[in-house]
């Protein structure tokens, strides 16, 4: 009997090692699990994104109505002023049912057409979708929208302009002709002059409904002839220049008369301006009139004055 206890005493030494070893490894496995899975579940504190100054306004529609609230364009409306003038020039709101940051900021606006296709993308609100349908322009990017917009310029087809633009060319060349035979006779004209107003009287007529010989109609040819003397100059940029001088009356008409006030634009990429963090997914809406129209970049900035940019290339020298 005291040799078995002997015999079994040895062999529980023996082994003991290996049991403790054991016993160690499934402790620290243990742990080592039961401290990840704590360490997993614990929630990460994600850096709260600085968001430029604003307010969401209504529920759903946001403040969409106060922002396409009916204003004369020469200005930029009560909403763009008001707002402003409490937030700054870069502010977010929620329009067109999406959460939106608005800018009025000349550095902004142009950064966002400088990284166009890179950080922002054409992306207008789901109401034209809607509205227009997914294939149209306006709502297709990139290859499809090329694509959509060669398909497009078929519609101007032979058959179109000859029951519409051509019954009009005949009328303005029937003026044309009426006036070199006054009464007295004897006429003399310059072929080239009248070839270019008979241009500018077409154009002027079917793209902004002007009638030739009114008051506004030839101040307006005077500055087209201005530009069309730059159009075949030398590009030489430097003051007295014809191509100098087509470059201002470009820049003066883009500035006050340009019919695309703002932009619709999507981040598709976080993006970190000036302080402020405009989170991926956010529409973004560069205002390009509160630009044109901001008193602290043009003097009078509801005067047409071209000879501005004369001043302002000084400035800038």
């Amino acid at each position: 009997m005291g040799a078995m206890m002997a015999s079994i005493t040895s062999e529980v030494l023996f082994f003991l090692p290996f049991i403790l070893l054991a016993l160690l490894t499934f402790y620290t496995a243990t742990v080592a699990q039961c401290h990840g899975a704590r360490r997993w579940r614990r929630p990460t504190k994600k850096k709260r994104p600085n968001l430029p100054p604003g307010a969401p306004g209504w529920p759903l529609v946001g403040e969409t109505f106060g922002y396409l609230r009916p204003h004369p364009a020469t200005s930029v409306g009560r909403f763009m002023e008001q707002h402003v003038a409490r937030y700054g020039k870069i502010y977010r709101s929620s329009l067109f049912g999406e959460r939106t940051v608005v800018s009025a900021d000349a550095g902004l606006n142009r950064y966002i057409l400088q990284n166009e296709g890179r950080l922002f993308e054409c992306s207008y609100p789901r109401s034209i979708g809607g509205i227009l349908g997914k294939w149209s322009m306006l709502v297709l990017v990139g290859d499809a929208h090329r694509e959509m917009r060669a398909i497009s310029l078929n519609f101007l087809s032979s058959v179109r302009l000859r029951a519409v633009l051509l019954p009009e060319v005949e009328r303005h060349t029937l003026l044309v002709l009426r006036s070199w035979c006054p009464p007295s006779g004897g006429a003399c004209f310059s072929a080239q002059h009248e070839a270019k107003k008979f241009t500018f009287n077409l154009m002027a007529k079917n793209i902004m409904s002007m009638d030739p010989g009114e008051e506004e109609t030839e101040r307006l040819r005077l500055e087209y002839i201005t530009f069309m003397k730059g159009v075949v100059s030398a590009p030489l940029n430097f003051p007295g220049t014809a191509y100098w001088k087509a470059l201002k009356v470009i820049n003066e008409t883009l500035r006050l008369g340009n019919v695309v006030r703002f932009l619709h634009r999507k981040v598709i990429r976080d993006v970190h301006y000036n302080g402020y963090d405009i989170p991926r997914g956010w529409k973004i809406l560069p205002v390009l009139a509160a630009v044109h129209l901001d008193s602290s970049l043009y003097e009078d900035p509801n005067q047409f004055n071209p000879w501005r940019w004369k001043n302002l290339e000084k400035e800038h020298a």
